[in-house]
């Protein structure tokens, strides 16, 4: 075959192939999309993610089906969703921890968390919120850090677990504040909970969602409140930035992020597709019937948000030695 007529079929079958890529990623999606939530049914991110997933799948007009993925902190199902192809048929609900927290207190991650992900979007984020057991001698800030300064190491916090985010969010406040207060972990915020209520341990740093109930039985006495401005149904409750904090950014977060080297023009798809189906009243509602907020922010703005929180957590683990393994 000569050189020049082989040149010409080459070029013809690569230009076969490209224009057959180009349909395949023009015609996305043609099937289901499979969003990984990386931790059990029926926790906070499951439940943002099954409210995602719905209304993504009537604007993209595919079904988006929720998987389950949980194990070692998020990072089963995290790692599983870095190694899949960047076809923009799985999706990751990433969250503080996957993409925030997990880098700072694993030494041996096995994904990236920024490199390893096309970020699509911010969904959500949650407030946070210190309480206390209602019988804890302080009912406000003021009288919460007089007494804690008072009496360094004599009281004690309890966290969903360590390492984990609201761990670390409260070991970000000691080192902001410089209050003085031991860690008790537990295995999941619903122990950590129910021994706060109960009065065996008398702080807890959690999220509003998951706190709020308790607090409007009065059963736990929210002290301050980690969110931009003061929170509808705790009215009273002031934001650490009007308690001389204004540097304190601990809201936890959810969003969609794909595998890295996504294309393009499907991530623009997914993009628009998100924030329309975020910006429905009634998305926005559910969501905020559990304290959050939809944020539905563009790519690059995810991605800067991603980077500024994992160097923001490596400092706090650094600072108080806080570590997984």
């Amino acid at each position: 075959m000569k050189a020049k007529t082989w040149m010409t079929l080459a070029a013809a079958t690569l230009a076969v192939t490209l224009t057959g890529a180009a349909a395949a990623q023009n015609s996305y999606p043609d099937r289901p999309i499979r969003l990984i939530v990386p931790f059990p049914p029926g926790g906070t991110s499951d439940m943002v993610g099954r409210i995602f997933a719905e209304a993504l799948g009537k604007q993209i007009g595919q079904a988006v089906v929720v998987e389950n993925r949980g194990g070692a902190g998020g990072t089963v199902g995290t790692r599983a969703v870095a190694a899949a192809a960047p076809d923009g048929y799985t999706l990751l609900l990433g969250t503080s921890s996957t993409n925030g927290t997990n880098p700072a207190v694993y030494k041996t991650l096995p994904y990236d968390a920024v490199k390893d992900f096309t970020p699509v979007t911010q969904i959500i984020r949650v407030p946070g919120v210190i309480v206390v057991n209602k019988n804890f001698p302080a009912k406000d800030y003021t009288s919460f850090v007089t007494l804690i300064k008072g009496a360094p190491g004599k009281y004690s916090y309890a966290s969903s677990g360590n390492g984990g985010a609201t761990h670390m969010a409260m070991e970000y406040y000691k080192s902001l504040s410089g209050l003085d207060m031991m860690h008790v972990p537990y295995r999941g915020t619903g122990p950590a909970l129910n021994d706060v209520i109960a009065g065996q341990v008398p702080i807890l740093w959690d999220t509003a969602a998951s706190s709020m109930a308790h607090i409007q039985s009065g059963s736990l006495r929210p002290i301050v409140v980690a969110a931009k401005t003061r929170l509808p149904q705790l009215p009273d409750v002031p934001t650490f930035a009007e308690v001389g904090l204004p540097d304190y950014d601990a809201e936890m977060w959810n969003g969609l992020l794909a595998p890295a080297g996504l294309p393009a023009d499907i991530l623009a798809k997914l993009n628009d597709a998100s924030r329309k189906a975020l910006a429905d009243p009634q998305v926005q509602a559910k969501y905020a019937g559990v304290g959050a907020y939809v944020v539905a922010d563009k790519p690059d703005a995810f991605a800067a948000m991603i980077r500024d929180d994992v160097a923001k957590w490596k400092k706090v683990a650094a600072f108080a030695h806080i570590s997984a393994e």
